[in-house]
């Protein structure tokens, strides 16, 4: 079907130039494409209270009674129920999310995408603006309500520590008492102190003089104790000293006892060595005279053999 051509003036919101046929069902494919993003990530970002809300048209109802009204009104039986105040507020700025995001997605299927995309943002904002306004009054009347709060708190304690100012005098009074008995039982006892003073001088003299005594005694005693521990330390020391000339003396005469057994052992050696020698030089003189005989009987032989030819 033939479209007529625009009559009125493009706004200035619009785009000036009309792209072709396939780049608007591009951009159109993209944009949808990231509306649906913005969509899925509002839709994530909303409890599922306030989605179930929105599906039961909870959140619309209250919205009506909030626009006729002009301000969020208490229940008569919440009274000022901030939290619910609050969750309804939430769920509200939950909703208009959603709604833009929706309305954003439908605008792309329009022929003027802009001006749809604008009026979505302007209704979005009013909305918000709204909820703006409401959550100021609301953080104000919270503010005032823990103002109120507060007082009762200090005009509770006010009374409390006026009914209690009376038995907090009695314990003032009590404690001044205790306090003026300390101190004058501390003043006698210092006068005790005084007048034992000299007393105790005294038996910190005679408690020196003892210790004195105890020391002196003690020195004597440690003398007579080294004396015959040095007398003892002596008579070891000189049995020490006797024990070891002896067992000298003992060294001595055994090492020159093995001296002499091994100068005889020496000799003896010496002798062995010698008369070693000397049989084996009868053993050598045997063998030379041995085969001297040896070899005058093999020459006899010899002669014998050479004569009996010739006797023949």
């Amino acid at each position: 079907m033939f479209r007529c051509p625009q009559k009125t003036l493009i706004p200035s919101r619009l785009t000036p130039v009309q792209p072709s046929a396939r780049q608007s069902a591009a951009w159109r494919t993209t944009a949808r494409a990231a509306v649906y993003a913005v969509a899925l990530l509002a839709t994530a970002s909303v409890p599922a209270l306030a989605q179930e809300a929105v599906a039961s048209g909870v959140v619309a109802g209250a919205d009506v009674a909030v626009s006729a009204s002009g301000a969020t009104a208490p229940n008569s039986g919440a009274g000022n129920d901030f939290a619910a105040r609050q969750k309804v507020l939430d769920r509200r700025t939950a909703e208009n999310n959603y709604q833009y995001a929706v309305a954003q997605h439908n605008c792309y299927d329009t022929f003027f995408v802009n001006h749809c995309l604008g009026k979505a943002r302007d209704a979005m904002r009013v909305v918000q603006a709204d909820i703006r306004h409401q959550q100021l009054a609301l953080d104000e009347e919270q503010r005032a309500d823990n103002a109120r709060r507060r007082d009762e708190q200090a005009a509770l304690q006010r009374a409390k520590d006026e009914a209690d100012a009376p038995q907090r005098a009695a314990n003032e009074a009590q404690s001044a008492q205790a306090y003026e008995d300390k101190q004058r039982q501390h003043a006698l006892d210092q006068a005790q102190r005084q007048a034992e003073a000299p007393q105790r001088a005294a038996n910190a003299q005679a408690y020196e003089e003892k210790q004195r005594q105890h020391a002196l005694q003690q020195a004597q005693r440690e003398g007579e104790q080294a004396q015959s521990q040095r007398a003892a330390n002596q008579a070891a020391y000189d049995k020490k000293q006797s024990d070891y000339q002896k067992q000298l003396d003992e060294a001595r005469r055994e090492g020159q006892q093995k001296a002499q057994e091994r100068a005889q052992k020496a000799e003896h050696f010496q002798q062995k060595q010698e008369d070693a020698a000397k049989h084996k030089a009868d053993v050598e003189a045997r063998q030379k005279q041995a085969a001297e005989k040896a070899q005058q009987q093999q020459q006899q032989q010899q002669q014998q053999q050479q004569q009996k030819p010739q006797a023949q």
